[in-house]
């Protein structure tokens, strides 16, 4: 592993969100935090060129060994692999969601982690924007949930479907809001760009009675994000574009500040790292919300005429 000195990061991925992770690894290293931006791998030259000052390689596995932590940002199918070989190299690791792509390699990643004692923490940074509301901290469970995420297509995250691509953020957050197992899932969904699925609607019940309906489009032609949560006394309600938020219960609710969640997201990682605290979000948990999206896409999949070819399940790395 690395001299001592300040923590080694690597970003893998030098896209938008990759990017964006470089960024605020070198605000931490300003803000004086043990951290400093050591490399970033990326396949693309152009990508490449553009790292000035940082070390660039092409080959991800140039850096394993080298390197204290990491931020994966490379799509969807290539997360196992790479996660795997970081944590395999004594490096700790913030991957993107989804964790993986199936619930073996996610559960296998889970039980690397804890083996080697490591952090892998999951990018489900809406958490972090929930935290601040107050409404992650709420003993009582909704009896309906929806939620609601449309938008245009952007052309990014399609090697997997709506479902891993965007529906697993409200997932997570609908496993947070409700604690037990799913026990009936219902789905369908269409494509349009495909091979997999561009938008999914889905009904989930879970054992203690909650429903929870959620609706996620990558090919809307307008931006629609919110969610709805239905309590014995009341109904929260929180527009994310807007950021409006209805509260008719008796408990107290925080107004809709979105932040920096990324940045959060970083420096929450990084101070784990340090021995700070456990993660916001654990890899267990980001392991439960892949299981259930990968149940929904089995659903669609399912729900498919029997004249068609099975072209929206879900992607295998």
């Amino acid at each position: 592993m690395p001299e001592k000195g300040p923590l080694k990061a690597a970003v893998i991925g030098a896209g938008a969100f990759g990017r964006h992770h470089a960024t605020k690894y070198r605000a931490l290293a300003a803000a004086g935090h043990n951290i400093e931006l050591f490399a970033i791998a990326d396949p693309s030259a152009d990508a490449r060129r553009a790292q000035n000052g940082v070390l660039a390689v092409a080959d991800w596995r140039e850096l394993l060994g080298k390197v204290d932590l990491v931020s994966i940002c490379s799509p969807a199918v290539t997360h196992a692999e790479i996660v795997r070989a970081f944590l395999n190299a004594g490096a700790h690791v913030l991957v993107e969601k989804p964790i993986a792509t199936t619930i073996e390699e996610a559960g296998d990643l889970v039980a690397l982690a804890k083996r080697t004692g490591l952090v892998l923490t999951v990018g489900h940074q809406e958490r972090f924007v929930f935290a601040r509301t107050g409404l992650l901290d709420q003993a009582e469970t909704p009896l309906e949930i929806q939620c609601w995420r449309r938008g245009p297509w952007t052309g990014r995250g399609d090697d997997v479907s709506a479902v891993l691509d965007l529906m697993i953020h409200d997932l997570d957050l609908v496993h947070t809001l409700v604690d037990g197992p799913v026990v009936e899932v219902n789905a369908r969904g269409l494509t349009q760009y495909g091979p997999y699925a561009d938008e999914v609607t889905a009904v989930l019940t879970f054992a203690g009675g909650t429903v929870a309906r959620l609706e996620t489009s990558r090919i809307a032609e307008t931006r629609k994000r919110g969610l709805r949560a239905v309590y014995a006394d009341g109904v929260i309600e929180i527009d994310f574009l807007t950021r409006a938020v209805t509260n008719t219960t008796p408990r107290p609710l925080a107004a809709l500040e979105m932040g920096d969640p990324l940045g959060e997201s970083v420096a929450s990682f990084v101070n784990a790292v340090g021995g700070g605290s456990a993660p916001l979000v654990l890899a267990e948990e980001a392991r439960l919300a892949l299981e259930t999206a990968i149940r929904i896409d089995d659903a669609v999949e399912a729900a498919l005429p029997a004249a068609k070819p099975a072209v929206l399940g879900r992607a295998v790395a």
